[in-house]
């Protein structure tokens, strides 16, 4: 069935809005752009072809946060920004990480030389939604995931004392749960609490 042309764009948008952006190939024909019309609209300009099947609008305001909206489409809504990545995310400690981080389930096969790829299953507690259309782990699962990986012990340290500092995790807790992530990780969060005087 074809749509007023307005009435496709306005349809589009309302998906890209949720997505800072960002609209999948897969999105765009659920709208009802086909195959012929997406390929003219990146050709033209109109949509930047950001990846394989990927695209934004181009002139969408662009935050820094929009960049994880991006890799969780090219997940197909299955990686979850974690580790350092969320760390940063949270503005815990000093972690800049150069690749994004992200915990995608066991048989993800899909790769990328800017991801850093962690799998395994998260709790849905462990999780929180962020805008603009993405995921992250939460404070507490992310300094735990954090002290298991390739994460000094300074960062480490700096990381928990902002998250304990600014309430976001319980000493106790977090103390309990690092045995879940190997003895190396609940001897670094010990160290990291120990400095605290906690």
């Amino acid at each position: 069935m074809a749509r007023d042309p307005a009435e496709l764009r306005r349809l589009l948008n309302a998906v890209a809005m949720r997505q800072g952006g960002y609209f999948t190939a897969a999105q765009a024909r659920e709208v009802g752009y086909s195959h012929q019309a997406q390929r003219y609209h990146a050709e033209h300009g109109n949509w930047l072809r950001v990846d394989r099947a990927l695209y934004r609008l181009p002139d969408w305001p662009e935050r820094a946060e929009d960049v994880y909206v991006r890799w969780r489409l090219w997940s197909r809504d299955l990686g979850v920004v974690s580790h350092q990545s969320a760390l940063s995310l949270h503005r815990l400690g000093d972690s800049n990480p150069v690749l994004v981080h992200l915990t995608v389930p066991r048989g993800f096969r899909a790769s990328d030389p800017a991801v850093a790829l962690h799998r395994g299953v998260l709790a849905p507690a462990d999780v929180e939604e962020r805008e603009p259309g993405f995921r992250l782990t939460t404070p507490e699962r992310s300094l735990l995931d954090a002290s298991a990986v390739e994460l000094t012990q300074d960062q480490l340290d700096s990381a928990v004392a902002d998250a304990v500092g600014e309430g976001l995790v319980m000493p106790r807790r977090l103390r309990e749960r690092s045995d879940e992530f190997g003895e190396l990780a609940a001897l670094r969060i010990e160290r990291a609490l120990s400095g605290l005087g906690r």
